[in-house]
């Protein structure tokens, strides 16, 4: 037997690779952008807008211009004070060009340029120049405009006057087009995306204009709210009756800004959110357990100190306390420390303390000002601590059965052999017609089947307590084993992947908005961690010349023919409504086949936009809905009546 001899790989001064300017972040642009996916893509829009967003938090810039071009090129404009392009007394070059070309430079770590920011980890525009093609910026300042290019990151020729302005026309345009080298695939901007974005910006950015075109399609909106987030409040609750006035406190502890609006309304849901320099922080922070701590003390307090809760009752637990709210609150902080780098969760601990002192005060104010106001959010609090313990009861039971006990629909459960969770998927189906062709079709060894009989309850319009009393839902749930609501745990996945599989027509529509309300309300956790799929049917079987193709779309049709050189009266052409219309054989092939199949990632891009758009299509108020349903009207395609 030959000793094979072991190689030791060097580690000398030598080995020790320097990345030099800005190509640290074209190796590894996920460090600094998030990643190179589609919210990385993004991101970089975001980057160049939150320094416009800090001059106008400087009080020195009201209007802020955003343009897609056709090209995918983007162009942010705004009228601060323009980057200063003098030279730097140690770099010996433009301030233009460092802030540009070199990481951790800018004005917003120490001295006077800002007070508050959000970009204060200082990689944001030179970040973006870094993953970009090319990039321009033109700087009007001292009633000249200068102007510098860029390429993948580095200066093509020095800053150069290019013209004359006034000298109050001030301002920085800045124009990219994101680099395919970085960026690989079919990714582009949305036009969705970046409105919810800059809606959630001139929000907590009071009196700040953002103006967005989009020039691939002729769209555009403009933003600007006086109310700051007071309006937001206001606007994310248009769909709901609400129990009373808008709460609202500003005010400054210690150099922090702290800025709160909340109201109380008659949903099931919490619609909390927080904001750190004008920067949604999606995973929350100091800021928001401060904000939760203070409404559930102070509700507790006033309840004691006014008899609506009897010495023999518990304290309202936070739960109790947040069913129905919809709060906002910002901070402006000088040094915000952020858990990353896309800043996502907010980590300064003396925050919370201020959050909960300044809103403590406010809200313990506006209750005993308004007694009406107070024992009506009392109520609402009262009858929800009745209704989450006996959910807690349901969801006991829930959880002591084992999955197959549980299991009391016509179509129970088809598990799987594999045990292994991350090697697993549950195809979550309607009727048993659909379950009967899935069963017979998968793969028994990793892929397990959950026939759901008729649509399960609309979880917008009930309480816990009526939703854990539906056998559908418990089936669910003890079919997943993550438990559920504030007791959900990824742990007790069983399934990597959980897959909503219904038919391509209108009530097959319903029910995966049925389901995807749930798992959003009660089950977030699992969409955050890219467990949640939507499988993608066919909608049409094409025969040709004895073979057989399969479409998914209107528009996969239309290029098959194409590609056929035939019209559709030259095919076999068959529309499916329903899944239970394949056979085992087709439906494998064609949706439950890994190595030819298409599953669509459900992802929760925008917390806000999601609540409130779940909040239309399956709240109780019936206008709104009847609003979005004539505005879409012509969009419809295939609709079976």
């Amino acid at each position: 037997m030959t000793k094979q001899k072991k190689v030791v790989s060097s580690y000398a001064a030598k080995d020790i690779q320097v990345l030099e300017g800005l190509e640290a972040v074209r190796r590894r642009p996920g460090m600094y952008v998030g990643g190179t996916d589609i919210k990385g893509l993004h991101h970089l829009v975001y980057e160049v807008v939150d320094n416009s967003i800090d001059e106008a938090l400087a009080g020195v810039c009201k209007n802020i211009d955003v343009t897609i071009h056709p090209d995918s090129s983007v162009t942010v404009e705004d009228d601060g004070r323009g980057i200063p392009v003098d030279i730097h007394p140690e770099k010996k070059i433009p301030a233009l060009e460092i802030v540009m070309t070199v990481l951790h430079a800018g004005a917003k770590f120490g001295g006077d340029g800002y007070k508050v920011s959000g970009g204060l980890h200082g990689v944001g525009v030179s970040a973006v120049n870094a993953l970009s093609e090319w990039c321009e910026v033109e700087v009007r300042r001292e009633a000249q405009i200068h102007f510098q290019r860029y390429e993948r990151g580095a200066p093509v020729g020095p800053v150069k006057v290019i013209g004359k302005v006034a000298k109050k026309q001030t301002g920085t345009k800045t124009t990219y087009l994101f680099d395919r080298e970085i960026f690989v695939g079919n990714l582009d901007y949305r036009f969705e995306s970046l409105v919810q974005r800059f809606r959630e910006m001139a929000f907590v950015t009071r009196d700040v204009n953002i103006h967005l075109i989009d020039e691939r399609d002729g769209r555009e909106m403009t933003f600007y709210f006086e109310g700051g987030i007071e309006s937001f409040v206001r606007y994310l609750n248009r769909n709901r009756d609400v129990l009373h006035r808008v709460v609202h406190v500003d005010k400054e502890v210690n150099g922090t800004g702290i800025e709160v609006a909340l109201q109380y309304t008659d949903a099931y849901a919490e619609s909390v959110y927080s904001f750190a320099n004008t920067i949604n922080t999606i995973d929350g922070g100091t800021h928001l357990t401060g904000l939760r701590v203070a409404i559930t003390r102070t509700i507790n307090d006033y309840a004691r100190k006014n008899s609506l809760l009897k010495d023999a009752d518990p304290n309202f637990s936070g739960d109790d306390t947040r069913e129905g709210l919809t709060a906002i609150v910002s901070i402006k902080h000088r040094d915000p420390q952020f858990e990353s780098q896309t800043k996502v969760k907010l980590m300064n601990a003396e925050v919370q303390t201020q959050v909960q002192q300044v809103l403590g005060d406010a809200f313990n104010e506006f209750l005993e000002e308004n007694p009406r106001a107070a024992k009506a959010i009392v109520q609402k609090c009262l009858t929800s601590a009745r209704a989450r313990d006996a959910a807690r009861k349901a969801r006991d039971l829930v959880i002591r059965k084992s999955a197959l006990e549980s299991l009391t629909l016509p179509g129970k459960l088809a598990d799987c052999s594999e045990r292994d969770p991350n090697k697993c998927e549950i195809y979550i189906v309607e009727g048993d017609s659909a379950g009967g062709s899935a069963k017979q079709g998968r793969d028994r060894h990793f892929q397990a089947i959950l026939p759901l009989r008729g649509k399960i309850l609309n979880t917008e319009r009930a309480r816990l307590d009526k939703i854990l009393s539906n056998n559908e839902v418990k089936a669910l749930i003890s079919a997943l084993g993550t438990s559920i609501g504030d007791n959900f745990s990824l742990e007790g996945l069983r399934y990597g992947r959980v897959i909503i599989m219904t038919d391509a027509d209108v009530d097959g529509s319903h029910i995966r908005t049925l389901l995807l309300t749930f798992f959003f309300r009660y089950m977030a956790e699992l969409i955050e961690s890219g467990h949640l799929f939507v499988a993608q049917p066919p909608l049409y079987r094409v025969d040709y010349k004895k073979k057989v193709h399969y479409a998914y779309t209107e528009g996969d049709l239309e290029r098959m023919l194409k590609e056929l050189k035939v019209g559709s009266d030259k095919v076999g052409l068959q529309r499916y409504k329903g899944l239970g219309e394949m056979n085992p054989q087709q439906l494998w092939d064609t949706t439950m086949d890994p190595a030819i199949r298409t599953l669509l990632l459900i992802t929760i891009e925008d917390a806000a936009a999601a609540d409130r758009t779940f909040d239309m299509l399956m709240g109780a108020k019936v206008p709104p809905r009847k609003r979005f349903i004539q505005t879409h009207a012509r969009e419809v395609r295939n609709l079976d009546i």
